[in-house]
């Protein structure tokens, strides 16, 4: 998923979107231990499209913060 389509979902969907892509990553790297995964490549991809909401999601976090101390003044 690009970047700018999750910057368009709510927090709560890309908070569901990221549990949901921990998990697959879980089942990837099971599936890679046990020999099973033939195409690896996804668990590269997989660990960028987390990063991906962390991202957008600690931006989020910060752009809440920095709201709230301009408030604050």
């Amino acid at each position: 998923m690009k970047p700018v389509d999750i910057r368009n979902l709510q927090t709560a969907e890309v908070e569901q979107k990221l549990d949901d892509a921990r998990e697959e990553l879980f089942k990837l790297r099971f599936q890679f231990t046990t020999g099973q995964l033939t195409d690896t490549s996804r668990l590269t991809a997989m660990k960028r499209d987390i990063a991906r909401y962390q991202t957008i999601l600690r931006e989020r976090h910060l752009a809440a913060e920095l709201s709230a101390n301009q408030e604050e003044k």
